[in-house]
Protein backbone atom coordinates (compact mmCIF):
# COMPACT_ATOMS: atom_id res chain seq x y z
CA UNK A 1 0.00 0.00 0.00
CA UNK A 2 1.26 3.64 -0.73
CA UNK A 3 1.15 6.34 1.64
CA UNK A 4 0.16 9.96 1.12
CA UNK A 5 2.58 12.27 3.24
CA UNK A 6 -0.04 14.62 4.86
CA UNK A 7 2.18 17.07 4.93
CA UNK A 8 2.92 17.30 0.86
CA UNK A 9 0.26 19.65 -0.50
CA UNK A 10 -1.66 18.54 -3.19
CA UNK A 11 -1.75 18.68 -6.81
CA UNK A 12 -4.28 21.37 -8.12
CA UNK A 13 -2.78 21.07 -11.72
CA UNK A 14 -1.03 17.85 -13.66
CA UNK A 15 -0.65 17.14 -17.41
CA UNK A 16 -0.07 13.52 -18.16
CA UNK A 17 1.75 12.24 -21.20
CA UNK A 18 0.58 15.24 -22.88
CA UNK A 19 0.88 15.90 -26.83
CA UNK A 20 0.26 18.76 -29.40
CA UNK A 21 0.56 18.69 -32.85
CA UNK A 22 -0.34 21.38 -35.25
CA UNK A 23 -0.87 20.93 -38.81
CA UNK A 24 0.63 23.95 -41.11
CA UNK A 25 -0.30 23.19 -44.48
CA UNK A 26 0.56 19.70 -45.13
CA UNK A 27 3.06 19.34 -42.38
CA UNK A 28 2.67 18.26 -39.14
CA UNK A 29 4.46 20.35 -36.29
CA UNK A 30 4.94 18.51 -32.41
CA UNK A 31 4.68 21.65 -30.17
CA UNK A 32 4.17 19.25 -27.14
CA UNK A 33 5.82 15.56 -26.81
CA UNK A 34 4.15 14.02 -24.15
CA UNK A 35 4.88 16.22 -21.41
CA UNK A 36 4.33 15.40 -17.61
CA UNK A 37 3.96 18.04 -15.51
CA UNK A 38 3.09 17.73 -11.75
CA UNK A 39 2.09 21.60 -9.82
CA UNK A 40 0.98 21.61 -5.96
CA UNK A 41 -1.16 23.64 -4.04
CA UNK A 42 1.11 26.77 -3.12
CA UNK A 43 3.88 26.67 -5.26
CA UNK A 44 5.39 29.10 -7.16
CA UNK A 45 6.80 27.62 -10.41
CA UNK A 46 8.82 28.94 -13.25
CA UNK A 47 8.07 27.36 -16.96
CA UNK A 48 11.28 28.61 -18.72
CA UNK A 49 12.26 27.87 -22.62
CA UNK A 50 13.54 29.50 -25.65
CA UNK A 51 10.77 30.74 -28.46
CA UNK A 52 9.53 28.14 -30.11
CA UNK A 53 10.11 25.27 -27.08
CA UNK A 54 6.69 24.63 -26.55
CA UNK A 55 6.68 26.87 -23.52
CA UNK A 56 3.70 28.71 -24.95
CA UNK A 57 1.42 26.07 -25.98
CA UNK A 58 1.99 24.05 -22.39
CA UNK A 59 1.22 27.37 -21.17
CA UNK A 60 -2.34 27.61 -23.03
CA UNK A 61 -3.08 23.91 -22.50
CA UNK A 62 -2.44 24.02 -18.77
CA UNK A 63 -4.13 27.91 -18.83
CA UNK A 64 -7.58 25.89 -20.48
CA UNK A 65 -6.95 27.97 -23.21
CA UNK A 66 -6.21 25.07 -25.45
CA UNK A 67 -6.90 21.33 -25.68
CA UNK A 68 -4.46 18.50 -26.16
CA UNK A 69 -4.44 16.23 -28.91
CA UNK A 70 -3.79 13.73 -26.27
CA UNK A 71 -3.06 13.34 -22.84
CA UNK A 72 -4.50 14.18 -20.17
CA UNK A 73 -4.91 17.92 -18.22
CA UNK A 74 -6.27 16.87 -14.60
CA UNK A 75 -7.23 20.55 -12.68
CA UNK A 76 -8.68 19.93 -9.03
CA UNK A 77 -8.62 16.50 -9.80
CA UNK A 78 -10.89 16.58 -12.59
CA UNK A 79 -9.94 15.59 -16.25
CA UNK A 80 -10.65 18.84 -18.43
CA UNK A 81 -8.41 16.95 -21.59
CA UNK A 82 -11.50 16.93 -23.92
CA UNK A 83 -14.44 19.38 -22.32
CA UNK A 84 -16.11 21.68 -25.34
CA UNK A 85 -14.29 25.50 -24.86
CA UNK A 86 -17.66 26.58 -22.99
CA UNK A 87 -16.69 24.43 -20.15
CA UNK A 88 -13.24 24.98 -20.33
CA UNK A 89 -13.99 28.98 -20.53
CA UNK A 90 -16.06 28.28 -16.90
CA UNK A 91 -13.66 26.76 -15.04
CA UNK A 92 -11.12 29.17 -16.40
CA UNK A 93 -13.36 31.75 -14.61
CA UNK A 94 -13.06 30.05 -11.51
CA UNK A 95 -10.05 28.55 -11.25
CA UNK A 96 -7.22 30.77 -13.13
CA UNK A 97 -6.60 34.01 -12.62
CA UNK A 98 -4.47 35.23 -15.94
CA UNK A 99 -1.63 38.04 -16.16
CA UNK A 100 -0.40 39.08 -19.36
CA UNK A 101 2.39 40.38 -20.78
CA UNK A 102 0.44 43.71 -22.33
CA UNK A 103 -1.82 43.87 -19.04
CA UNK A 104 -5.33 44.24 -21.86
CA UNK A 105 -6.76 46.04 -20.01
CA UNK A 106 -9.92 48.38 -20.69
CA UNK A 107 -7.79 52.15 -21.88
CA UNK A 108 -10.25 54.57 -21.03
CA UNK A 109 -12.25 52.33 -17.98
CA UNK A 110 -11.46 52.48 -14.02
CA UNK A 111 -9.13 50.23 -12.33
CA UNK A 112 -11.97 49.08 -10.20
CA UNK A 113 -14.43 48.18 -13.43
CA UNK A 114 -11.31 46.62 -15.32
CA UNK A 115 -10.94 44.23 -12.20
CA UNK A 116 -14.63 43.58 -11.81
CA UNK A 117 -14.86 42.52 -15.51
CA UNK A 118 -14.41 38.44 -14.70
CA UNK A 119 -16.89 38.84 -11.75
CA UNK A 120 -19.16 40.22 -14.44
CA UNK A 121 -18.80 37.21 -16.94
CA UNK A 122 -19.22 34.82 -13.97
CA UNK A 123 -23.04 37.06 -13.02
CA UNK A 124 -21.78 38.77 -9.70
CA UNK A 125 -24.14 41.59 -8.49
CA UNK A 126 -23.11 45.18 -9.00
CA UNK A 127 -22.64 46.02 -5.34
CA UNK A 128 -20.48 42.45 -4.77
CA UNK A 129 -18.47 43.13 -7.94
CA UNK A 130 -16.94 46.44 -6.67
CA UNK A 131 -16.58 45.36 -3.06
CA UNK A 132 -14.79 42.66 -4.13
CA UNK A 133 -12.69 44.36 -7.13
CA UNK A 134 -11.79 47.39 -4.28
CA UNK A 135 -10.79 44.92 -1.68
CA UNK A 136 -8.57 42.93 -4.62
CA UNK A 137 -6.89 46.70 -5.69
CA UNK A 138 -6.02 47.24 -2.08
CA UNK A 139 -4.50 43.36 -2.06
CA UNK A 140 -1.73 45.22 -4.59
CA UNK A 141 -1.35 48.09 -3.14
CA UNK A 142 -3.52 50.54 -5.44
CA UNK A 143 -6.34 51.18 -2.77
CA UNK A 144 -5.73 54.90 -3.38
CA UNK A 145 -6.24 54.44 -7.38
CA UNK A 146 -9.35 53.15 -7.77
CA UNK A 147 -10.76 55.63 -10.12
CA UNK A 148 -7.70 55.89 -12.00
CA UNK A 149 -8.23 54.80 -16.05
CA UNK A 150 -5.04 52.69 -17.53
CA UNK A 151 -3.60 56.01 -18.84
CA UNK A 152 -3.36 57.75 -15.69
CA UNK A 153 -1.22 54.96 -14.19
CA UNK A 154 2.35 53.74 -14.71
CA UNK A 155 3.03 50.23 -16.75
CA UNK A 156 3.93 48.79 -13.28
CA UNK A 157 0.59 50.19 -11.72
CA UNK A 158 -1.26 48.00 -14.75
CA UNK A 159 0.34 45.59 -13.99
CA UNK A 160 -0.61 45.50 -10.47
CA UNK A 161 -4.83 46.02 -11.84
CA UNK A 162 -4.16 43.01 -13.70
CA UNK A 163 -2.76 41.19 -11.03
CA UNK A 164 -5.95 42.32 -9.11
CA UNK A 165 -8.26 41.30 -11.88
CA UNK A 166 -7.15 37.91 -11.53
CA UNK A 167 -7.37 37.40 -7.95
CA UNK A 168 -10.98 39.29 -7.75
CA UNK A 169 -12.48 35.59 -8.46
CA UNK A 170 -10.33 33.76 -5.83
CA UNK A 171 -8.96 31.54 -8.28
CA UNK A 172 -6.42 28.43 -7.15
CA UNK A 173 -4.30 29.79 -9.33
CA UNK A 174 -2.55 32.71 -11.12
CA UNK A 175 -1.22 32.11 -14.10
CA UNK A 176 1.64 34.92 -15.21
CA UNK A 177 2.83 35.11 -18.98
CA UNK A 178 5.96 37.22 -19.38
CA UNK A 179 4.93 39.55 -16.35
CA UNK A 180 7.28 42.25 -16.46
CA UNK A 181 7.99 41.93 -20.01
CA UNK A 182 6.77 45.32 -20.79
CA UNK A 183 8.48 46.86 -17.67
CA UNK A 184 11.45 48.84 -16.89
CA UNK A 185 13.57 46.99 -14.22
CA UNK A 186 12.07 48.77 -11.12
CA UNK A 187 8.41 48.07 -12.19
CA UNK A 188 9.40 44.66 -12.83
CA UNK A 189 11.30 44.12 -9.53
CA UNK A 190 7.74 45.61 -7.87
CA UNK A 191 5.78 43.22 -9.87
CA UNK A 192 7.71 40.14 -8.94
CA UNK A 193 7.73 41.28 -5.47
CA UNK A 194 3.78 41.65 -5.20
CA UNK A 195 3.49 37.92 -6.80
CA UNK A 196 5.84 36.41 -4.01
CA UNK A 197 4.06 38.52 -1.92
CA UNK A 198 0.77 36.16 -3.47
CA UNK A 199 3.44 32.68 -2.94
CA UNK A 200 3.35 33.83 0.56
CA UNK A 201 0.11 33.85 1.11
CA UNK A 202 -0.42 30.40 -0.71
CA UNK A 203 -1.46 31.01 -3.71
CA UNK A 204 -0.08 28.63 -6.36
CA UNK A 205 1.91 31.02 -8.85
CA UNK A 206 2.80 30.00 -12.23
CA UNK A 207 5.30 31.99 -14.11
CA UNK A 208 6.07 31.52 -17.37
CA UNK A 209 9.04 33.64 -19.17
CA UNK A 210 12.47 33.50 -21.32
CA UNK A 211 14.05 35.85 -18.44
CA UNK A 212 16.41 33.37 -16.15
CA UNK A 213 16.28 36.02 -13.78
CA UNK A 214 12.36 36.14 -13.75
CA UNK A 215 12.43 32.34 -13.17
CA UNK A 216 14.20 32.48 -10.46
CA UNK A 217 11.96 33.97 -8.48
CA UNK A 218 10.30 31.07 -8.45
CA UNK A 219 10.40 28.13 -5.92
CA UNK A 220 10.79 25.24 -8.64
CA UNK A 221 11.60 25.38 -12.47
CA UNK A 222 10.34 23.34 -15.06
CA UNK A 223 12.86 23.92 -18.12
CA UNK A 224 10.93 22.80 -21.77
CA UNK A 225 13.10 22.44 -24.94
CA UNK A 226 11.66 20.68 -28.55
CA UNK A 227 8.59 20.15 -26.79
CA UNK A 228 10.11 18.26 -23.82
CA UNK A 229 10.52 18.85 -20.34
CA UNK A 230 14.10 18.64 -20.10
CA UNK A 231 14.68 19.88 -16.55
CA UNK A 232 12.44 19.82 -13.56
CA UNK A 233 14.21 20.98 -10.29
CA UNK A 234 13.93 22.98 -7.20
CA UNK A 235 15.80 26.95 -7.33
CA UNK A 236 19.07 27.04 -5.44
CA UNK A 237 19.56 30.48 -5.66
CA UNK A 238 16.05 32.02 -5.31
CA UNK A 239 15.82 35.82 -6.07
CA UNK A 240 13.88 37.40 -3.39
CA UNK A 241 12.28 40.47 -4.70
CA UNK A 242 11.59 42.42 -1.50
CA UNK A 243 15.45 42.21 -1.27
CA UNK A 244 16.11 43.92 -4.68
CA UNK A 245 13.70 46.55 -3.78
CA UNK A 246 15.54 47.65 -1.20
CA UNK A 247 18.97 47.43 -2.40
CA UNK A 248 17.43 49.90 -5.25
CA UNK A 249 16.24 51.71 -2.48
CA UNK A 250 19.60 51.89 -0.87
CA UNK A 251 21.28 52.84 -4.10
CA UNK A 252 19.28 55.80 -4.61
CA UNK A 253 19.16 56.99 -1.32
CA UNK A 254 23.21 57.00 -1.74
CA UNK A 255 23.04 59.17 -4.76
Amino acid sequence: MTHTNPDTPRVVLETREVVKTYVLESMEVNALRGVDVAIREGEMVSIMGPSGSGKSTLMHIIGLLDRPTSGQVILEGEDVSQMMPNELAALRNKHIGFVFQAFNLLPRTSAVANVELPLVYGGVSGTERTKRARAALERVGLGDRLGHTSSQLSGGQQQRVAIARALVNDPSIVLADEPTGNLDSRSGVEIMATLQELHEQGITVILVTHDDRVARHATRIIRVFDGCVAEDAQVADRILAAEEMAAMQAEGDGE
